[in-house]
């Protein structure tokens, strides 16, 4: 038992490596977080849109990439992206953040567009006709009427992905970096490899948890909210102004 608790719980150990992770760790992983969230926003969009055309040389593509990307594991895909634009050598993609992003940014994407996808097809059929009835083209409905309410509805999973997304911000370690670039996982990686010792790991998933718990509780929050929203409004014991019986009563 002493052992595991000194294996686990070395609080000195835990002290000093808290200040790398909650500085430039924490700050790391947000930024590849959040630039893949954002990029992956704007491909499973398009994606979406795409996957729902009628046309089959729009729909076609947009099923092929959205089966590769989610077939395939986080890291094989990170390190294919990354050996992929190593090797060809892109002038302004040398550094292994963009790459990093670049490729969560795809893999994100096929998720994203899939929730996109689901979201629009649960808008009432109505909507659409309605618009059409109203003058609208088919690209007006989708932009102003049908896409917000399909975003809408499909906003926790939007947060669970995004949770999703910062977990996987812990494999970018394949591509190699350097101490600045380090995120989370890195630094309790190298700490626990240097001192022998698995609290510096214990410390990173203090972290993670740090930031996935209250987007876990936001999305409980924005579900719990949404499903008042569409509850309908209770029956009330007034007299209806319509029937001049009950309001004699």
């Amino acid at each position: 038992m002493n052992a595991f608790l000194h294996n686990f719980f070395d609080w000195q150990l835990i002290g000093q490596v808290l200040p790398d992770l909650l500085t430039y760790g924490l700050r790391n992983t947000l930024v590849l977080a959040v630039t893949s969230a954002l990029l992956g926003s704007v491909i499973g969009m398009v994606l979406a849109v795409m996957g729902l055309s009628h046309r089959w040389w729009l729909r076609l593509p947009a099923r092929i990439y959205t089966d590769l990307f989610r077939g395939l594991p986080a890291a094989l895909t990170i390190l294919i992206v990354g050996e992929g634009v190593f090797s060809a050598q892109v002038s302004w993609l040398t550094s292994p953040y963009p790459v990093a992003i670049l490729a969560m940014s795809l893999m994100s994407g096929a998720y994203i567009g899939e929730i996109f996808r689901s979201g629009i097809q649960s808008v009432d059929k109505g909507q659409g006709e309605a618009c059409r009835a109203l003058g609208l083209t088919h690209g007006q409905a989708l932009r102003l009427v049908v896409v917000p309410q399909g975003v809408r509805r499909v906003l926790p999973a939007m947060v669970n992905q995004f949770i999703a997304i910062i977990k996987d911000s812990s494999l970018v370690y394949f591509l190699g970096l350097v101490t600045s670039q380090r995120e989370l996982f890195r630094i309790g990686q190298d700490d626990a490899m240097t001192t022998g010792n698995l609290s510096p790991l214990l410390a990173t998933g203090l972290c993670y948890l740090l930031l996935t718990v209250p987007l876990t509780h936001l999305v409980n929050s924005i579900d719990r909210r949404l499903r008042e929203g569409s509850r309908p409004a209770p029956a009330t014991d007034e007299p209806s102004l319509l029937d001049p019986k009950e309001a004699l009563v």
